[in-house]
């Protein structure tokens, strides 16, 4: 579950390559035989201290990050392209171990500190000069690390951040401007909040995300991951154009396994792209399927990558929630990518040819290794266990079911898939950690506040306009951070100001049919002194509409609560982070910076850019699905209704796939465009009955008539 828009391959290359080499390993006999002892104990201690060790969060995540720091240290370049010198490898491995260490002194110094503070000088806390000095190494380690691990961007922001706390935001104009704090109360705020570096998201990486990256190793290492590329083979075999469609159905469910869009990519891309190639499939679009396909990962439940844990933690909803609401929508995406594949695979006359055979000993040796773990796994979830317990009992299943396979899970292979686990997890977890330097002076300065009240001003009340400018934030932040940082960094500042847009929908019906309660209507005395007389007996929809749009930022943020039902809330809540982590994903396949396309195209032999056009237009449910969050019950509906939206919504992206290819079972006749559009606005229009049917009805009509308008060659094909 690392994120998908990074560098981490180099990384994760440079440890597997020093692990598994035999010549490195007949070579250096000890250090290679300690690098795995200490890769597969830190491993195993992250199961033990989720499962049976009952640590302190700040000692756990302590420990977390000093581990994974020392790894990224040993294992990076001090600058790209360097040659390793014997003194390089010397100093990267001083400085890894002084953070380690420096992490693990400021654990051990937090009772310390205000036992000794309270003491001397009846103050809260003071460092001590062991303090200041740990303090200062860890978080120069960490903007070190991550620029090694992601390049400028992450490590600028922190600085900033730091910055605006420390001295920059009192120079700041309007609303940016914010207090100036002491260098001592910035350093203890960033190592000791729960939304420091060793806090919340912290917490998010230790407990969660390194636990389900291991299981993730457990499950290639059995022989999971060929037995995806196999079941894929079964049911895309029988359809025009099923290269493609074993892409996308290998790639929605390896996206359970490691979440990542360009681990994805790169593991079923050097298969499954060649495959479409032969099939017939142009090569950038063969790579923009992979790509758009590899997106979904993200997306797919059970695991859904590490957005699915931040946003448990930010949000407080139960991690089976977010799981349970997420299965439709996924569903979506992954059937939207398969529309446009027939639709291609219609127009460019490709058969069911060159669809190599399904190897059934390599199904059958993954099988259980695959279903049983993922299904265990599932139903703890979805019945209120942890993440991190669910995961544990999953890697532990794996294990002992392994045994009645081929593909047995012995000491070589537990071995081998801890390192690999621990080695595919450096660049998120110190990530993660960089990011809470950024969350820390977020939340301190009250920067969450401003660009809420920001989105709330630009789009004057608009939904669509906040979206529109939650997208282009989120392409922004996607070309420079990975996608976890991104959805992190705009779930933090955007996510609370759409909520509660959403919420006002509700408000707006009560202003409309009138407040009784005199309370609640004394809090609009600040808006306008007669407007509790008048909320008496109900408004009009404009009046309601130009009363909500006046109400200060401050005053709506106090009336929500009191308006809106806390169960309401809450769902308006999970729909916001739900849009902004569907939103956050665009950056892999949109240009000019997508590097799951890119990585894609380079299998393919196509060029970048317009691999990343094509990839973008495929992975267009990126862009419908979070319309229907906001614009419909996608979420928190009752089952009938959800899958009513569902199912006519296919009708409405099908439509859409068809307009964009100018292609459906056959070429369109002018006509087929306005009706096309009817079709798909009646299809997505939420819970009419008259709408949707006629809508369905329409885009078939569609579909049937442009069958009339192929060539005789075309209609043999």
């Amino acid at each position: 579950m690392s994120d998908s828009n990074t560098q981490i391959e180099p990384v994760s290359t440079d440890v597997k390559s020093k692990l598994y080499s035999l010549d490195y390993a007949l070579k250096n006999p000890l250090p290679w035989a300690l690098g795995v002892v200490v890769i597969s104990v830190f491993a195993l201690w992250h199961v033990a201290t989720n499962v049976f060790i009952n640590e302190p969060g700040l000692w756990q995540n302590a420990i977390h990050f000093g581990g994974f720091a020392f790894l990224a240290a040993v294992t990076t370049r001090s600058f790209a392209g360097s040659k390793q010198s014997k003194f390089s490898l010397i100093a990267n491995l001083l400085f890894g171990i002084a953070i380690a260490l420096s992490s693990l002194w400021i654990a051990h110094a937090e009772n310390g500190i205000y036992e000794r503070t309270l003491a001397q000088t009846g103050l809260p806390w003071q460092f001590g000069l062991l303090d200041w000095i740990a303090g200062f190494i860890v978080i120069v380690g960490v903007i070190e690390l991550t620029r090694r691990l992601t390049g400028w961007i992450i490590p600028i922001l922190v600085v900033t951040s730091l910055a605006y706390i420390l001295f920059l935001g009192k120079l700041m104009p309007g609303a940016f401007r914010t207090a100036s704090l002491p260098l001592d109360d910035v350093l203890f705020r960033s190592l000791y909040n729960d939304e420091g570096m060793f806090g919340i998201i912290a917490t998010i990486s230790s407990s969660n995300i390194t636990l389900f990256m291991i299981f993730g190793a457990f499950l290639v290492v059995s022989g999971a991951s060929e037995f995806v590329i196999e079941i894929s083979k079964v049911v895309a075999g029988r359809f025009r154009g099923g290269a493609a469609f074993v892409a996308v159905i290998s790639s929605a469910l390896t996206g359970t396994i490691s979440g990542s869009a360009i681990a994805n990519t790169a593991s079923t891309g050097v298969i499954t792209i060649p495959l479409m190639k032969s099939n017939g499939f142009r090569p950038q679009f063969a790579a923009g399927v992979e790509a758009a396909s590899s997106t979904g990962g993200q997306l797919m439940p059970p695991i859904m990558g590490a957005g699915a844990f931040v946003m448990a933690s930010y949000t407080g909803i139960p991690y089976s929630t977010i799981v349970a609401v997420s299965v439709v929508p996924a569903m979506l995406y992954f059937l939207s990518v398969a529309f446009i594949v027939r639709i291609e695979a219609m127009k460019y006359q490709i058969g069911t040819e060159n669809v190599p055979a399904v190897d059934r000993r390599k199904m059958l040796a993954g099988l259980l290794n695959f279903v049983l773990p993922l299904t265990i796994m599932t139903f703890m979830l979805v019945t209120g266990k942890t993440p991190s317990y669910a995961a544990a009992t999953a890697i532990a299943t794996l294990i002992v079911v392994s045994w009645i396979t081929p593909n047995k899970m012995g000491p070589r292979n537990i071995t081998k898939a801890l390192t690999l686990g621990v080695s595919t997890s450096v660049m998120t977890a110190v990530l993660l950690v960089a990011v809470g330097l950024i969350n820390n002076a977020v939340t301190t300065s009250g920067l969450a506040n401003t660009f809420a009240l920001m989105i709330a001003q630009w789009s004057q009340g608009s939904l669509l306009i906040a979206l529109a400018l939650i997208t282009v934030a989120s392409l922004v932040l996607g070309m420079g951070l990975p996608v976890t940082a991104a959805y992190i960094v705009l779930s933090i500042l955007s996510a609370p100001a759409l909520a509660g847009m959403l919420a006002d929908g509700v408000i707006l019906q009560q202003l409309v049919s009138g407040i009784s309660d005199p309370g609640v209507s004394a809090m609009f005395m600040l808006v306008d002194p007669e407007l509790p007389a008048r909320l008496a007996v109900g408004l009009s929809v404009g009046e309601a509409r130009e009363v909500l749009n006046s109400i200060p930022f401050d005053i709506a943020v106090a009336l929500r609560p009191m308006l809106v039902d806390p169960v309401q809330m809450t769902g308006y809540l999970l729909t916001a982070h739900m849009i902004v982590f569907w939103l956050s994903q665009d950056s892999n396949v949109t240009p000019p910076v997508c590097l799951a396309a890119f990585t894609a195209a380079g299998i393919a032999g196509s060029k970048p850019m317009a691999t990343g056009v094509e990839a973008w237009k495929i992975a267009k449910g990126l862009y419908i699905v979070p319309l229907m969050f906001a614009y419909t019950p996608l979420i928190g509906a009752p089952l009938p209704d959800l899958l009513r939206l569902g199912v006519f919504a296919l009708f409405g992206i099908y439509a859409l796939n068809v307009l964009i290819q100018r292609y459906s079972e056959g070429p369109l006749a002018l006509w087929h465009y306005p009706v096309l559009i009817v079709g798909a606005v009646g299809a997505f229009y939420p819970l009419v009955w008259s709408y949707n049917v006629i809508g369905a009805v329409l885009v078939l009509t569609v579909l049937w008539h442009s069958q009339l308008y192929k060539t005789p060659e075309e209609s043999t094909a």
